[in-house]
């Protein structure tokens, strides 16, 4: 949702006798949105990521072969249950990416319980930066042409959907030198 068309709803909702009912947005600022069930409810955060939340991957931190960064300010969070030998609940706003092309990004708790509330992305990359390509739920196609959330699906519950060497998924074809290759040829770096 962009600002424009939640900041409309708002007005609407509003408008309506003064009134609004069931969760309401509260703010909005660079893809972060914060809503709250009623003036009792505490806000919940979440983050839709844009284009330019996706960046050059070799400045993110390195989790054995995945990338990570946090847009939230969880980084330190997100880094230590991606290390986390027992797994973890990732911090909403983390992005993880294993190549260029495809990321998955945690959103708020809710936003897709067949996903864990993880969205994954395909994109496509430039110099000039990132565009989204595709973004969903249960029906993102990965650089093999299978759903992403089938690989994912395979990871074991206690490691959030994501997949590692351990962690229940059926192994990629690459080499971790392939994997690594592949990182710092992301056409997004200087």
């Amino acid at each position: 949702m962009t600002r424009i068309h939640a900041l409309a709803l708002l007005s609407v909702l509003s408008a309506c006798n003064g009134t609004i009912t069931g969760p309401r947005l509260v703010r909005v600022d660079a893809g972060v949105a914060s809503m709250d069930a009623g003036p009792d409810a505490p806000a919940v955060e979440d983050f839709a990521a844009t284009d330019s939340d996706f960046e050059c991957l070799l400045r993110w931190e390195l989790v054995g072969h995945y990338r990570i960064a946090n847009r939230l300010g969880h980084q330190a969070e997100a880094v230590a249950v991606a290390n986390d030998p027992k797994g973890g609940v990732f911090p909403v706003g983390t992005i993880l990416q294993i190549i260029p092309d495809e990321a998955m990004v945690k959103r708020r708790a809710g936003f897709s319980p067949a996903t864990r509330d993880w969205e994954f992305f395909s994109l496509s990359n430039s110099s000039a930066g990132t565009s989204i390509y595709a973004r969903g739920t249960t029906s993102i196609a990965n650089f093999f042409g299978g759903r992403c959330v089938n690989c994912h699906g395979l990871a074991a519950p206690q490691f959030d959907l994501v997949c590692g060497e351990t962690h229940g998924c059926d192994p990629l074809p690459f080499t971790g030198a392939q994997l690594e290759a592949r990182q710092g040829n992301d056409p997004r770096c200087p």
